[in-house]
């Protein structure tokens, strides 16, 4: 697993609420939205669930797709 694939899925797990992870992935439009919507936990919910994708994909989908 690649270090940029781990921190993307802990953070995603531990601050998926606030969209840390999607920032960190270069993704700012959507880290701001998720601030955005943090106070009704629906960013927690997905940001959890991101974590296991991240986590269940393969390092070259991961490069692939987010170009990290």
């Amino acid at each position: 697993m690649s270090q940029k694939r781990l921190a993307a899925a802990l953070f995603a797990f531990f601050l998926g609420g606030l969209g840390i992870h999607k920032f960190y992935l270069g993704q700012v439009g959507l880290g701001i939205l998720y601030l955005l919507f943090c106070w009704t936990g629906i960013p927690l919910i997905v940001g959890f669930i991101e974590g296991i994708i991240y986590i269940s994909m393969s390092d070259a989908d991961f490069t692939a797709k987010y170009g990290v």
